[in-house]
């Protein structure tokens, strides 16, 4: 099928491409001319492991092509979908759609006959509603079907998401024609046996919300028990296992740490609490999720600052992670931008190393050095602070990170390292939970 994909950011073009992967035919399309280019020249505006090869097979194979003309990009598309941006608002933290909208009505405008346009961006209830009342006040002579498709795709696994998922959520008003196109687009996925879950579109619109929103609070959840095993001297690793082994509860997201960050978590529990707010149903749950998350992050940094003897003034903090988890260069909403803003309110000087996020990292916190490695980050430092828990960083070299330093005082804000190994080393620790 030939398939259309407005906006070339996270979703759009690792979805595009693995699409394309699929063997459908796929043009992705976006304003950003240098950033077409860079692709088309193999370079790609994000870090995701395995997106490059991803893309440059495709491209090559002729089912992955990219351009700046919408038009040119729509024109005989079996589906539109529409990746575009969905940032919290300025003043309020509702979503903004403009984007989605706006990419909407140039789509409508462009058409040539019937199309299923679908949302592929993270949209609240009803914004499908205001898609098809776009269309229809445009096109009212052309047969329009919106749908809701929203991604499930986490950063640093997101091609092995799109292949391999755990559910696609597709929701539409009934309409038998976008129900067969979007059961041909997925079709190779039932060779994996993934799920084809088809829903009312304002249902779809939710379900990821709702999903973002219960993983959070997980998260959440166990940072605030973490704080409890500290206080009473229990372990939060081993109480995050014994919940976690019951099914009903499951592992995953019960690792105790800094704080959740990135481009999914903050903006959609905010969204959802606005959502419900808006329609008088407030989530109470989720409004003191979002509240807890942002204290506990800057919370980090008194924490350093309490590792470091109750003063950090004159003192030097080496961060060894800046992106807010592995394999990303990522840097929205991560923990280390507040911990950075605590520590030089403190008084601290901050050098750093990240394996992929210092490029991105560096305009956000330009008092911030930025070293070649760990070793480098923490040569004169009077403490070590691991923030993200990247490959490199769980086999250090701990003893060689010791004599690097000139306090030995590590704060491992991510549970790695086991406390004998680290003492061992000559390090004094400070942990999550225990």
């Amino acid at each position: 099928m030939k398939i259309a994909m407005i906006g070339t950011g996270y979703v759009g073009l690792v979805s595009g491409a693995c699409f394309a992967d699929f063997g459908h035919d796929v043009v992705c399309v976006d304003k950003d001319a240098g950033k077409i280019a860079a692709i088309e020249a193999g370079r790609m505006p994000i870090f995701e492991p395995g997106l490059d090869t991803l893309v440059g097979s495709n491209a090559a194979a002729g089912r992955l092509t990219f351009t700046t003309d919408l038009a040119q990009g729509v024109r005989g598309a079996d589906a539109i979908f529409i990746a575009v941006g969905t940032p919290s608002r300025r003043g309020d933290g509702h979503a903004d759609l403009s984007y989605v909208y706006a990419a909407a009505r140039e789509i409508v405008e462009a058409l040539d006959g019937p199309a299923v346009i679908v949302t592929k961006s993270t949209v609240p209830v009803g914004t499908g509603d205001e898609v098809e009342r776009i269309a229809r006040d445009l096109r009212p002579d052309l047969a329009i079907a919106v749908v809701s498709n929203p991604e499930f795709l986490r950063e640093g696994a997101a091609i092995g998401d799109f292949k391999r998922p755990d559910r696609v959520v597709v929701g539409t008003t009934g309409d038998e024609r976008a129900i067969g196109v979007m059961s041909q687009i997925y079709r190779p996925l039932s060779l994996n046996k993934a799920p084809l879950m088809f829903t009312g579109r304002r249902t779809a619109e939710l379900i990821k919300y709702a999903a973002n929103a219960f993983l959070a609070t997980k998260i959440t959840f166990i940072n605030e028990m973490a704080d409890l095993c500290e206080a009473v001297g229990a372990d939060v690793q081993d109480v995050s296992r014994g919940i976690g082994l019951d099914n009903r509860i499951g592992s995953k997201f019960l690792h105790a740490g800094p704080g959740y960050g990135g481009s999914c978590f903050p903006k959609d529990t905010l969204a959802l609490v606005k959502t419900g707010q808006d329609y008088d149903t407030p989530i109470r749950i989720v409004e003191t999720v979002v509240q807890v998350n942002d204290l506990r992050k800057r919370a980090m940094g008194r924490k350093i600052v309490k590792a470091l003897g109750g003063d950090a003034r004159g003192k030097t903090v080496a961060l060894l992670g800046l992106t807010f988890k592995p394999n990303t260069d990522d840097m929205r909403d991560a923990p280390s931008l507040a911990i950075v803003q605590a520590l030089e309110d403190a008084g601290a000087r901050i050098v750093a190393y990240d394996p992929e996020g210092m490029d991105v990292a560096a305009p956000m916190m330009p008092n911030v050095t930025m070293a070649r490695d760990a070793y480098a980050a923490a040569q004169g430092a009077d403490a070590v602070v691991l923030v993200t828990e990247w490959d490199i960083f769980r086999a250090l070299d701990l003893p060689r990170l010791a004599a690097a330093v000139r306090s030995p005082v590590l704060v491992d804000l991510r549970n790695i390292y086991p406390a004998a190994d680290v003492t061992d080393a000559g390090f004094a620790l400070t942990r999550i939970g225990g």
